[in-house]
């Protein structure tokens, strides 16, 4: 067996701020699995929003001013320094006890979640690695064994499997399923060409839902070409409900699923309540995101009496996870990969995710330097996904 080595690389987040509270590191101690986990080789980690977001302070629940991250649970679980990276691929380099040593070597990807408890239909107190324990964004990660999934798929290398990560799938799988969404449904989608909105095209399409896409211009033929009905130019549109009727064809839309928030919110309830006679269900509205703003003046009496069903949703379950994993093993998930950066480029690869162009779409992978001619380099132009 090949002897471990003592330090690694890895990325720290030093605090809330700027870029430069992301510091790459060569000094780093390597992680040891307790009981029951397994020590990852990691080879390429997927960048998640979330991950700007909780260095800017961006999960305020009292005051939209205050500069904190997010804790659903007694205590917080965010502490500096950090590594950050959800999504995370490599290969099992050592097993903690408890675990079958034949692990040794399996090639997987990471079930994102810190889990408050061992129920699979449920999760009141999400957490995550990257946030609550050390994620991806370094050489080795140890992770329980039981989330850490064997993904064989030879026809993926591991970067594109690392856009399939829970992050942003088991997210989008969760929307769906908490506004209910069933075969023959049409559903508006938000933001349509990160991470979330990609996932949700694809898993409308796999449950039978018919997904429309609101994005930048630019985008709307890979959109198309990845399951999209019709696709919405955002920058164009001043009336939505009519933009949205002029674009479907005047279908009924029976949910949004909104990953902007802010002043855009307010106008997709419109687009779902200003025919009510027309529908066969209640309004249904999840928002996992908030983008355009973190607050939005709503007339309750516009929700109530329509009947406009709310579903706020930060994680999914164990259950959901299985469930996408089965479909990642089946390959009836496609990854979109727009490019890969080296870890140690960490502040270029978050300034091209919040500058990116009108034709980005997908998602970003930072991947180990000592990997990088292997696993990085063939996606390193932007758009360098197969």
């Amino acid at each position: 067996m090949t002897e471990l080595p003592t330090r690694m690389a890895g990325v720290l987040l030093t605090g809330h701020g700027g870029l430069e509270r992301l510091e790459y590191r060569t000094d780093l101690p390597v992680p040891t699995p307790a009981d029951d986990e397994v020590l990852v080789r990691v080879t390429a980690t997927a960048k998640n929003n979330t991950d700007r977001k909780v260095r800017e302070g961006l999960y305020p629940t009292d005051n939209d001013d205050d500069v904190t991250s997010f804790q659903l649970g007694d205590a917080p679980t965010l502490r500096f320094p950090r590594i950050q990276g959800a999504d995370v691929v490599g290969n099992v380099a050592a097993t903690g006890a408890g675990v079958d040593p034949a692990r040794m070597g399996e090639r997987g990807l990471l079930d994102f979640n810190i889990y408050g408890d061992a129920r699979d239909d449920l999760n009141l107190v999400p957490d995550y690695f990257g946030h609550g324990r050390d994620g991806g964004f370094a050489e080795y990660v140890a992770v329980p064994s039981t989330q850490f999934h064997t993904v064989e798929r030879p026809d993926l290398a591991d970067a594109e499997l690392a856009t399939l990560g829970m992050c942003s799938f088991q997210t989008a799988f969760r929307m769906l399923n908490a506004a209910g969404i069933s075969a023959g449904e049409h559903v508006l989608v938000t933001g349509a060409s990160g991470g979330v909105g990609t996932a949700l095209i694809q898993l409308c399409r796999l449950l039978g839902a018919i997904p429309h896409a609101v994005s930048s211009p630019g985008k709307d033929q890979a959109l198309v070409a990845l399951g999209a009905e019709t696709v919405i130019d955002r920058s164009q549109v001043a009336d939505w409900p009519k933009a949205v009727d002029e674009a479907t064809g005047g279908v009924v839309i029976d949910a949004v699923m909104d990953l902007v928030g802010g002043a855009l919110t307010n106008p997709l309830i419109d687009v779902m309540t200003r025919r009510m006679s027309a529908r066969t269900s209640y309004p249904r509205l999840s928002i996992a995101g908030a983008g355009a703003g973190n607050v939005t003046r709503i007339l309750w009496t516009k929700i109530y009496l329509h009947q406009v069903q709310i579903f706020g949703v930060s994680h999914g379950t164990r259950a959901e996870a299985d469930r996408l994993v089965a479909w990642i093993r089946e390959g009836a998930l496609r990854p979109v990969l727009n490019r890969a950066f080296r870890l140690s480029e960490i502040h270029a690869a978050e300034r091209y995710f919040v500058d990116r162009d009108n034709d980005f779409i997908g998602k970003i992978v930072l991947v180990p330097d000592a990997e990088w001619l292997r696993h990085g380099a063939p996606f390193a132009a932007p758009g360098g996904g197969r």
